[in-house]
């Protein structure tokens, strides 16, 4: 029997009035504002689960073959998005967002007469329970139907199986890093095509407005690496510098600020040398495996951006820009100090990098972040070992200290997986929250 649409809404609606939707916002408490955002996070879903199958309907009675008797041209729109933006009071995008959902989730009949189960089952059940939302929902069935075409259909159900696990602990910009893994993962030899088609994309824009110069760009990760690892060495050093600053002597500027500072010092840099373009200033770690280096095949992955490369680029980074490769433990670098040192070393840093992708609160890139001791040095007597330690930036850092998060590393190594475990009076169950690279690994 189809499933009723409207199902969840009314449970939506009980569970926001007892959490104090029917008071004053201004009248709660920061528990009940906590309680009651998510309420109405989880109306929405439900309220978006019912309007995409109307959404979907309204385009398939407004298809362009029907021509004048096309539901969307009858009340005088162009097309079924912008009847359905107008009404609902949102943009044309969204409105194309709720039609291509609500067809990709909508149960489905065969020639014959037969019932079939929707295009994207796992996404439909995701959606009709209001674990996701329409957004990060469109952005992976696009991913699907894009790889259709290239990848076997059980491997792509069980990508698909994979994603809609994931999402529900995602920020938006880590959707974006997820799918861009997920891409690569199942279809690794589109990604020389792809890295190719972004490359002939890179431009830079520079222009007098207001006063101001406004720079826009957009770079390729092999365009774009170099640049990005300068800046967030230069950012992280004056974030690390306000961490052990007095509050008068504190920078005050934005991360935006800094990152244009940077910007300009380069040039200031690049000005004053004998040579143009100046040589490396930081260091751009790049993951490959060694055998898809040497065949020029495969994928890699750069510190920092998002969207894997082929392994072929490695070879063209490695002839500009200082490269370090991810093989640690070797002869010439130590990884454990144990109570020898007290701070992290580089070469730890850099296997922490690897083994965690960022600061594993906020995902913050690994120049930002430093090597925090799960047991503390001081108070627990720490070591200074991979397996006690995790990446954070200076605010996830306080934060967790503050609020009472604990971090916990299984399976100590490149693979280990790192859990936040929230204090009770965020989720009294303490429920583990994946974090770190982890949140992005797909098994299929």
């Amino acid at each position: 029997m189809e499933a009723n649409p409207l199902n969840g809404i009314e449970e939506a609606l009980r569970v926001l009035a007892a959490a104090g939707g029917h008071r004053p916002a201004g009248s709660l408490s920061p528990a009940e504002l906590v309680a009651v955002n998510q309420a109405f996070g989880a109306l929405k879903r439900r309220v978006d689960a019912a309007f995409a199958s109307v959404a979907a309907e309204i385009s398939r009675q407004s298809r362009r073959e029907l021509g004048k008797d096309s539901l969307a041209k009858k009340q005088g729109f162009t097309t079924p998005a912008v009847l359905i933006s107008t009404t609902a009071g949102t943009s044309v995008g969204e409105a194309v967002r709720m039609v291509q959902v609500g067809e990709a989730t909508a149960p489905r009949v065969s020639l014959t007469g037969e019932p079939l189960p929707a295009k994207h089952p796992h996404i439909a059940a995701a959606i009709a329970a209001g674990r996701i939302g329409m957004t990060p929902a469109s952005a992976i069935v696009t991913l699907l139907d894009r790889l259709a075409i290239r990848v076997d259909p059980a491997r792509l159900d069980e990508a698909e199986r994979e994603l809609v696990g994931l999402l529900p602990a995602l920020r938006a910009d880590e959707l974006g890093k997820l799918l861009a893994r997920a891409e690569a993962h199942l279809d690794p030899d589109g990604v020389e095509p792809r890295h190719d088609a972004l490359r002939s994309e890179r431009a830079l824009q520079m222009q007098e407005r207001d006063g101001m110069l406004v720079i826009t760009g957009k770079l390729d990760p092999e365009t774009g690496a170099p640049v990005k690892a300068v800046i967030d060495v230069l950012v992280g050093d004056a974030l690390r510098r306000n961490e052990h600053a007095e509050a008068g002597e504190r920078d005050q500027r934005s991360v935006r600020q800094m990152q244009a500072d940077a910007l300009a010092d380069l040039c200031r840099h690049a000005i004053g040398c004998a040579e143009v373009p100046t040589g490396p200033t930081a260091t751009v770690v790049v993951r490959v495996d060694l055998a898809d280096l040497e065949a020029g095949i495969g994928t890699a992955t750069i510190d920092g951006i998002a969207q894997p490369i082929p392994a072929s680029t490695v070879r063209r980074l490695a002839a500009d820009a200082q490269v370090i490769p991810c093989v640690l433990g070797g002869e010439s670098e130590i990884v454990d100090w144990g109570r020898a040192r007290r701070l992290f070393t580089p070469a730890q840093k850099l296997a922490l990098g690897e083994r965690d992708g960022g600061c594993v609160g906020c995902g913050a890139p690994p120049a930002w972040c430093h090597g925090h001791h799960l047991k503390w040095w001081e108070r627990d007597g720490g070591r200074t070992d991979l397996g006690n330690g995790v990446l954070l930036c200076t605010g996830c850092h306080h934060r967790l200290h503050t609020d009472g998060w604990e971090v916990r590393v299984e399976r100590p190594g490149p693979d280990a997986h790192v859990w936040l475990i929230p204090p009770p009076w965020i989720d009294p169950q303490r429920t583990p929250r994946l974090a770190g690279k982890s949140r992005y690994a797909l098994s299929a």
